[in-house]
């Protein structure tokens, strides 16, 4: 059985949220847990993804702004 982290999403890194989000990938792909152990991980991998999605749309969104042509 694959123990759920209890650390709240919004206290990991980007890279330790992604890293959690492949071992749980890996854990369903597996099929050797129970259909709640399943469950469980696939509601924290959904959690996980979000949070990686935000992380990445702000940052593509801090590259635009510091990149973007200004008038002088």
């Amino acid at each position: 059985m694959m123990p759920i982290s209890t650390t709240p999403i919004e206290d990991l890194t980007y890279e330790q949220a992604f890293a959690e989000l492949e071992t749980i990938v890996s854990a369903l792909e597996a099929n050797q847990i129970s259909l709640e152990e399943s469950l469980a991980l696939f509601e924290r991998g959904q959690a996980l993804s979000q949070f990686c999605a935000g992380q990445l749309d702000r940052a593509e969104l801090r590259v635009t702004q510091l990149t973007s042509t200004r008038p002088d």
